[in-house]
């Protein structure tokens, strides 16, 4: 499917010239990045963001006609862990499609004149009769049994959080305003802590911890903590 601006989308480093890194935008062309969209603030380094053959994820600011403009700095943490995941869910699905059928290139082509390809199978997997629209009987059936036997692993999202107040009851006001339940939560020092949340997939996963840590923030400012996030 055509991008559009704001779009966030998955890249591949193809080259740096001047002031201007040249990419390969996933099933979408070609665009770039200009020096002040890679990173906020003064680059010392720029391969330390961009090298040739690294995949990206970038934010679609501008499209004219075939040229595309790109940002990487503009991405946020729970956009690219989206992006990564998404993309590691095609490729599985692609590699499942070439065990059950000897035209996995057709089939892909048949799926994405109306789907996007893990859409079609999230989709499918709620609603197996959308399976034929595409898969012969036997391709949809072996679908089906791979779909039952496999477990896909709980994925983690993880912010960071600082709580500092000068109370004579701090601690106590820190330890009660971490009480949360289904996250763990890790003391790192200078009053950072990291916060860990699972779920069947990164989407899940970012909307607890979101929930969690808007908790968190409520207790800390009714017992006057000061509180900071990392979350974007």
């Amino acid at each position: 499917m055509e991008i559009k601006e704001g779009d966030i989308v998955l890249c591949t480093v193809k080259s740096m010239e001047g002031t201007t890194v040249f990419v390969h935008i996933e099933e979408n062309g070609e665009g770039s990045i200009t020096l002040s969209e890679v990173a906020a603030g003064r680059i010392r380094n720029i391969r330390e963001y961009v090298v040739p053959n690294k995949k990206i994820v970038c934010k679609v600011l501008k499209i004219s006609g075939k040229h595309v403009e790109l940002s990487l700095r503009r991405v946020t943490g729970k956009e690219r862990e989206e992006v990564v995941e998404r993309s590691k869910k095609e490729l599985a699905f692609k590699n499942i499609l070439k065990t059950i059928s000897k035209n996995p290139e057709k089939i892909i082509e048949k799926i994405k004149k109306k789907y996007e390809l893990v859409d079609f199978f999230d989709r499918a997997k709620e609603n197996n009769s959308i399976l034929n629209e595409v898969l012969t009987k036997d391709e949809a059936q072996s679908l089906l049994k791979i779909f039952s036997e496999k477990h896909e692993k709980e994925k983690v999202a993880k912010r960071t959080i600082t709580l500092k107040t000068l109370s004579p009851s701090g601690l106590y006001d820190i330890q009660d305003s971490i009480k949360v339940k289904n996250a763990e939560i890790r003391y790192l020092g200078s009053s950072k802590f990291s916060i860990s949340v699972t779920g069947k997939d990164f989407k899940e996963a970012n909307l607890k911890i979101q929930s969690i840590i808007q908790q968190i923030e409520k207790k800390a400012k009714e017992k006057k903590i000061d509180f900071s996030s990392d979350e974007k």
